[in-house]
């Protein structure tokens, strides 16, 4: 849906964009040249070491604690954080002043991720779902390492939404009363008793004040339009409209300040991107905080509003502000370049706590003093068997799509690579379908680049990132207008004296993975091959069978896709599904079993079609995951499986 997808919600979760728009986060950024003229430039020096796959996936992802708790241990001496060394994502202490992490969860099995540390106290919250099933609880974790679940249910999906000022109350979003909406309750930091504070009738929770007084709301209107209200948490009532418009304008919620006064918004009211405003909660007025050239992806406070950081999404890089009350920029040294993200702010905001990643590294782990800006390393993440030398640095391509249109997108070229030695390609099309492919440290990437493979990933018409007349310019077009863009990404990558026009395969997940689909089924010869990764292969059925807990969204995504109670015939015709008998290209589908989004029947039906037509066909499914993998040892396997299709399909000629 497009409104909430925006803010990293509503129909992007078919993407598996499992993050808040405010914490999107990629690898290092660079204006790149436009495909007019063709990437022959590039230094190409020796050709990479090759590494096993395995080796890429040796990495350790690291995630700070929710934007909304307390990133800092209460004596400032450790950093909460998620890492997955063991290969699961568990919840650690991250010593400030450097030293191994200190695992608090020993999970096995489901993924468990840092939301808070108490603000007086050795405790902490976090979160987790039952293998891939999205159905998150919350869990507080005593000092003695007694761990309780504290929004206990079969059916309930549970979210942190963050602290009062006293420290004493935390707010949690649950949709236990009703399975498509999410009331809010305070609990009680003492003894967990919880009272309700929000009885939700639609609305999606953006932000709760520190003072505990309003909540910020946000209403989908349309796929283009939306609203924000406010809720009052003690008076109650109807909460209050303060969005009032003409048209289609979309906002977004960064956050109340410190002081509880004004709430942060995004808005694209006044021009293509999104701007930060700011709403005085005493008379009403509104005032421009953050104009770019770019959205503004999040706004962030100290915790007493001392400091504020800001990021702008320019061009798939994360820029990133941090300036004082007084306006003047923070200046950081001692990290390398890279995007930075995740800021955290230790609770006396003397320092900060912050991630930088690469195209050819993982986001690490810094802390820095905010009184001389020096910034000293926590983790390294990248696998010491790899030479980062040996990764490949992204550029910024476009190329003109069908109808002129300037298609941006990401594009690695193989070290090595030239016209003598062209290699075969690989479009990639991100989920969504309002995503966007982003710089960062890709391990399925830099993989495939390693092995030989060019990858382009493109950010079709449709995509996040570049305005809204863009990003609407799919709407009930799926299928059609972005298949067009991703095929003509076939013919110009056919242009490139460096790539093997012979040889240009398609992969995508989630609403990628349809585009895969789909242009096997109804562009049968612009690709030799296609990896499907959990991709939607019925839309009659997917619409109709969305998870509950997307009810406040439905009106929306209805409006993008069509609802389903009117439009079955066109939803039938963009479904590969129904198109199977013309793909006969070789395709690979992978699966996670527990799929909440994209029912594992989406890929059977399209395996035992594909079969059906005497085309090699190849079908992995992971009966421990859902939507997104996240066990290194699938994901690793997952890969493996790519390489050795391409290797058997692709790699030697179509």
């Amino acid at each position: 849906m497009r409104g909430a997808r925006r803010s990293g919600q509503g129909l992007a979760r078919l993407e598996g964009l499992s993050m808040h728009r405010r914490e999107l986060l990629a690898g290092a950024g660079a204006l790149g040249l436009l495909a007019t003229a063709a990437p022959t430039a590039m230094a190409q020096g020796r050709a990479a070491k090759t590494y096993p796959v395995r080796e890429f996936f040796e990495t350790t992802n690291y995630r700070m604690a929710a934007p909304a708790g307390y990133g800092f241990s209460p004596d400032g001496q450790r950093i909460l954080i998620s890492s997955d060394a063991t290969g699961v994502f568990n919840v650690y202490a991250l010593p400030a002043a450097g030293g191994a992490p200190q695992p608090l969860t020993n999970s096995k099995t489901d993924a468990t991720f840092a939301a808070s540390w108490f603000p007086s106290d050795e405790r902490i919250l976090f979160t987790a779902d039952q293998g891939g099933n999205e159905l998150n609880h919350l869990y507080v974790r005593e000092p003695d390492g007694k761990v309780r679940d504290l929004t206990p249910g079969e059916k309930l999906k549970a979210q942190f939404l963050g602290w009062n000022a006293a420290g004493d109350t935390f707010y949690v979003g649950s949709n236990e009363r009703d399975p498509q909406t999410f009331d809010v309750y305070a609990y009680s930091a003492k003894d967990y008793a919880r009272r309700l504070v929000f009885r939700n009738s639609g609305y999606t929770v953006g932000a709760i004040s520190r003072d505990g007084r309003r909540a910020a709301l946000v209403k989908a209107r349309s796929s283009a339009d939306n609203d924000l209200y406010l809720a009052d948490l003690e008076g109650g009532g109807e909460p209050k409209l303060i969005t009032p418009h003409q048209g289609n304008i979309e906002h977004t919620v960064y956050g109340f300040t410190p002081d509880s006064q004004a709430l942060v918004y995004g808005t694209d009211e006044h021009g293509e991107f999104t701007q930060a405003w700011r709403y005085d909660l005493a008379g009403g007025a509104k005032t421009p905080l953050i104009q770019a050239d770019w959205d503004v992806m999040y706004v962030i406070h100290g915790w007493s509003g001392r400091y504020r950081v800001h990021a702008v999404n320019a061009d798939a890089s994360t820029a990133v502000t941090i300036t004082d009350a007084a306006g003047r920029p923070v200046t950081l040294s001692g990290a390398p370049a890279g995007d930075l993200g995740s800021v955290r702010f230790s609770g006396d905001e003397r320092r900060i706590a912050f991630t930088v990643a690469s195209d050819t590294s993982p986001a690490d782990v810094f802390v820095a003093d905010l009184a001389d800006g020096r910034a000293r390393r926590l983790t390294t993440a990248l696998n010491p068997a790899i030479d980062e030398a040996d990764l490949v640095e992204a550029t910024i391509a476009r190329f003109a799509s069908y109808d002129g249109l300037q298609i941006p997108g990401v594009l690695y070229r193989p070290k090595g690579a030239s016209a003598a030695r062209p290699v075969p390609a690989l479009v990639w099309v991100h989920g969504g379908p309002g995503g966007q492919s982003r710089r960062g440290y890709i391990a399925e990437v830099q993989n495939l680049v390693n092995k030989g493979y060019a990858v382009y990933m493109i950010n079709n018409r449709g995509s996040s990132g570049y305005g809204k007349t863009f990003y609407h310019l799919d709407d009930r077009k799926h299928g059609d207008v972005d298949l067009k863009d991703v095929t003509a990404a076939a013919r110009w990558l056919k242009s490139l004296d460096w790539v093997a026009d012979d040889r240009i395969g398609v992969i995508g997940g989630s609403y990628g993975g349809y585009m895969v689909a789909a242009a096997l089924a109804f562009e049968p010869e612009a690709f030799d091959v296609g990896i499907d990764i959990f991709g939607v292969t019925n839309w009659v059925r997917t619409l109709k069978s969305i998870p509950p807990w997307w009810g406040d969204f439905k009106a929306a995504l209805y409006d993008e896709m069509g609802d389903p109670a009117t439009d079955e015939a066109r939803h039938r015709a963009i479904s590969p599904l129904f198109h199977a008998k013309n793909i006969r290209k070789p395709l690979l589908v992978v699966q996670g079993a527990n799929d909440p989004r994209v029912l594992k029947v989406e890929s059977d039906e399209l395996v035992a079609a594909v079969k059906a037509n005497g085309v090699p066909v190849e079908y992995v499914v992971f009966p421990d995951e859902g939507h997104g993998f996240q066990r290194r040892a699938n994901r690793i396997t997952a890969s493996e499986a790519y390489v050795r299709f391409l290797d058997a399909h692709l790699k030697a000629g179509a």
